[in-house]
């Protein structure tokens, strides 16, 4: 079981030094699909169950359960071809560029690769729980966050209320937050969808917590509290794509549906701007507009 901490830490440098997953699982002669589970998931589970004191045998059973494209015999067939293609492969020196691309853009792609590490803790289907700007309805919409087919990313789907799905991409700051980003409009147009969930210190949790910033009806920005709540740990797109958005009035709203509403749909949680005339562009136009908002 050694080989699977040696391929992790390959792959992992193969990255760094700008590799792609599809140059490696050519490579390798195995789908990028499957060695992007690999990488993304089954390793860093196995390595973490290790940590918390699995034997080698019961930590791989346990970290296979998160993917369904690769079985533990097929795995444990395919190490010593994985280890050997993936140390034969050559690093070859890029020479730097004198016109260095946006260091934020670098930062972003940085960030992306280093999310896949740790998104296994957070994958799966979940239920956003949020008003709605038409209304105040609950919103009820599904999300999956998943490592990207490519194994280049994470990324996230969303199926709104109104039937539309959205692709973002996630990204982590550390073990702190999880970044869901959108482009609500169809490109050209650019409408940013934003979400910011807080993470507990606890692996796989039930629920996640945050903001969420969007446009509204008339393209000025708001944000609004969101609740994330754990569907299920599946990351089939199939399974995620069958479950569609819905808006719920109070009155036919579950126990549990009520808790959430009473969390995420009060008047105090919600923060937005409109656009109101200012003559004389002064502070009392400010307060005015402040005091409109708040009826």
């Amino acid at each position: 079981m050694e080989d699977l901490k040696e391929i992790y830490e390959r792959i992992s440098f193969l990255r760094q030094k700008g590799i792609k997953m599809k140059e490696m699982a050519e490579q390798a002669g195995i789908s990028p699909s499957v060695l992007s589970a690999i990488y993304s998931t089954v390793l860093p589970a196995y390595l973490k169950n290790t940590e918390k004191g699995e034997n080698e045998d019961e930590a791989l059973n346990n970290a296979l359960v998160w993917v369904n494209n690769v079985s533990k015999k097929k795995l444990l067939g395919s190490l010593a071809n994985l280890k050997n293609s993936l140390f034969a492969m050559e690093i070859i020196p890029k020479s730097p560029s004198e016109n260095k691309i946006n260091p934020f853009l670098t930062q972003l792609e940085n960030n992306m690769q280093e999310t896949l590490n740790r998104i296994s803790y957070f994958s799966g289907i979940y239920l956003s729980y949020s008003i709605s700007s038409g209304s105040h309805s609950l919103k009820i919409e599904p999300y999956l966050i998943t490592p990207a087919e490519t194994g280049c990313y994470a990324e996230v789907g969303h199926n709104n209320a109104y039937g539309v799905t959205h692709w973002g991409v996630v990204m982590m700051n550390g073990m702190n937050h999880l970044y869901l980003t959108f482009n609500e409009n169809q490109p050209p147009q650019l409408a940013l969808y934003h979400i910011c969930l807080k993470l507990p210190m606890y692996d796989h949790p039930p629920l996640l917590r945050g903001i969420y910033t969007c446009f509204d009806y008339n393209y000025n920005p708001v944000a609004r509290r969101i609740l994330f709540v754990k569907y299920s740990d599946s990351i089939a797109r199939d399974e995620f794509m069958k479950l569609k958005g819905e808006l719920k009035a109070y009155e036919v709203l579950n126990e549990k549906e009520q808790a959430y509403y009473n969390y995420t749909c009060q008047p105090g949680d919600i923060i937005r701007m409109c656009n109101i005339p200012s003559p004389h562009m002064t502070e009392e136009d400010l307060t005015i507009k402040k005091k409109i908002l708040s009826l």
